[in-house]
């Protein structure tokens, strides 16, 4: 049986859309075939491209399901010329029902034209924990854009002038091998611990922008046990890394907290870095201060994963216990 709609034939598990041109067939399967894999992984379907047709197989849902979603990304690429993974993660959002990123204002940072959005629907409600309260713990996996937001939102307000001051806290924890004795000034000894907020950092602004502040000490970028003594007034406060935070570190670290101020924690209580039967200062205060006014907790997990598509696969892999041997 055979059911047409449109420029879609339907099967009973197989479908076929009408082709595109070489150029928008390039945008809608993306570069490597990103967004190819994405649907793949996402809906569960075959999709391949022959005698200028795209072919789609599965169970009859998700071929449903998937031919919707290209049909879509078809129209969207054939208009604006190419898609970016964003577009694809929304078409595909609309199409399942789950997971389905709310409206929100994007993050606007300093390079020009460059705005950042979220690109999944825990990381929509994270901008908006950011943006309506002062004191907000983010903890999830790797590479769901806990460091990344943070530092994306933290520019946005010192650009518009919400804050006089942006300062990038890490605990200077080995993960799990010993550096040795680093050589060079206390920049260099304590840049390798920073790097990933730099990083996040140097695609939000340009290096002359970085420069400037960071010698004026309007950005500062230092390892927790510096923060100790300090009463930090408008300042956005990112500590990246949390787990390796001991209590009393944590607690010491919250109470720097000044007039006018913003406090966001992130951290993976799945990658703590302490010894052994040492408690994380991260997952101690989750506890602790749950029920304090102004303060708001963000959980992400696997599927708000961002990175190279095999992240989710290999953090899966960790969580799942691994089979005993016979």
């Amino acid at each position: 049986m055979v059911v047409a709609t449109n420029a879609v034939a339907y099967w009973m598990n197989e479908a076929s859309i009408s082709s595109v041109d070489a150029d928008s067939l390039l945008s809608l399967f993306g570069t490597r075939d990103q967004h190819l894999r994405k649907i793949r992984d996402t809906l569960g379907v075959d999709i391949t491209h022959r005698d200028g047709k795209i072919h789609v197989a599965g169970q009859q849902s998700a071929v449903a399901k998937a031919t919707e979603a290209l049909e879509r990304l078809k129209t969207i690429a054939e208009k604006q010329g190419s898609l970016d993974p964003r577009e694809v993660s929304q078409v595909l959002a609309r199409v399942t029902g789950e997971n389905e990123i709310p409206a929100h204002e994007p993050v606007d940072v300093l390079n020009a034209g460059q705005q950042v959005v979220a690109r999944t629907a825990g990381q929509a409600r994270y901008l908006s924990a950011m943006r309506e309260h002062d004191l907000v713990f983010s903890v999830g996996p790797a590479g769901t854009g806990k460091t990344y937001l943070a530092v994306a939102m933290a520019v946005e307000y010192l650009k518009h002038h919400r804050v006089r001051k942006v300062v990038l806290v890490r605990p200077a924890v080995e993960a799990g091998e010993s550096l040795g004795y680093l050589p060079g000034d206390l920049q260099a000894k304590i840049n390798p611990y920073l790097r990933p907020l730099l990083d996040a950092l140097r695609e939000m602004m340009d290096y002359d922008h970085i420069k400037d502040y960071t010698d004026q000490d309007i950005i500062e970028m230092i390892p927790l046990a510096y923060m100790r003594g300090r009463t930090l007034n408008e300042a956005f406060i990112i500590l990246d890394e949390a787990q390796n935070t001991t209590a009393a570190q944590m607690k010491m670290f919250l109470t720097r907290m000044g007039v006018g101020s913003k406090i966001v924690v992130s951290g993976d209580v799945t990658q703590v870095d302490l010894p052994p039967h040492t408690r994380s200062g991260l997952a101690d205060a989750l506890t602790r201060l749950k029920d304090i006014e102004g303060f708001c907790s963000i959980r992400l997990s696997n599927a708000d994963i961002v990175r190279h598509r095999l992240v989710q696969d290999i953090v899966r892999a960790y969580d799942e216990k691994p089979k005993k041997r016979r």
